[in-house]
């Protein structure tokens, strides 16, 4: 059996990287650019304050349509690593989807599982992390971010901050609550969770003497 097979699941809160946590700024793969969205150092302080994985999914269809090359993202996830440090927080992970098909670099020109709507980044990171995908969430500022946050079996938070144009209606597209930033998001996140997992010491037996 391997050695992760023994720990027991985790939550997590999967986050997208433009709109709620950094300033939406488009193809921006700079680190010197990357500054905090409105509410989200003080929802990393929140949230370093819990057991919950944090796990950024986001769609980064730039390297298919040959704005910046792949490897571009791993000073992006570097560099988050440093920013949710300075809140107390830890980046557990980052995950990439770098495809379109409407792009023109191989082999990211192409349709795939894990182009948000689609909830392929956060099923691959429940199976890499061991997530509880039951307990755990995605904040996201589009409807296609509650879509995959749905699908893969979360609970989803729209951080309505101006980014949705669309508002395509559909069952698996309806947010568990709408704020106005990830702040707002990260006490329904914190304060959920922290019932649940005093709800779950509850049901345990008591030690025998």
């Amino acid at each position: 059996m391997p050695a992760r097979s023994r720990h027991p699941l985790r939550p997590a809160v999967f986050l997208d990287k433009d709109g709620p946590l950094l300033e939406n700024v488009p193809y921006n793969v700079d680190p010197k650019a990357m500054r905090f969205a409105p509410g989200a150092a003080e929802a990393l302080t929140l949230f370093g304050r819990t057991r919950l994985r944090l796990i950024v999914v986001s769609n980064q269809r730039g390297v298919a349509l040959g704005h910046f090359p792949r490897a571009a993202l791993l000073r992006v996830e570097t560099h988050l690593r440093h920013m949710f440090a300075s809140c107390g927080a830890v980046l557990d992970a980052a995950y990439w989807c770098p495809h379109d098909p409407q792009g023109s670099v191989a082999p990211y020109a192409c349709r795939c599982d894990c182009h948000k709507p689609e909830p392929g980044l956060l099923l691959r990171a429940s199976s890499e992390y061991r997530i509880d995908l039951e307990r755990s969430w995605m904040v996201g500022d589009i409807l296609d971010d509650v879509e995959a946050g749905n699908r893969a079996g979360c609970r989803s938070i729209l951080a309505d901050c101006g980014n949705e144009t669309e508002w395509h209606s559909a069952p698996e597209r309806q947010p568990f609550a709408i704020v106005r930033n990830l702040h707002e998001a990260a006490h329904i996140i914190v304060e959920r969770h922290a019932r649940e997992t005093g709800n779950a010491r509850n049901r345990q037996p008591a030690a025998q003497p």
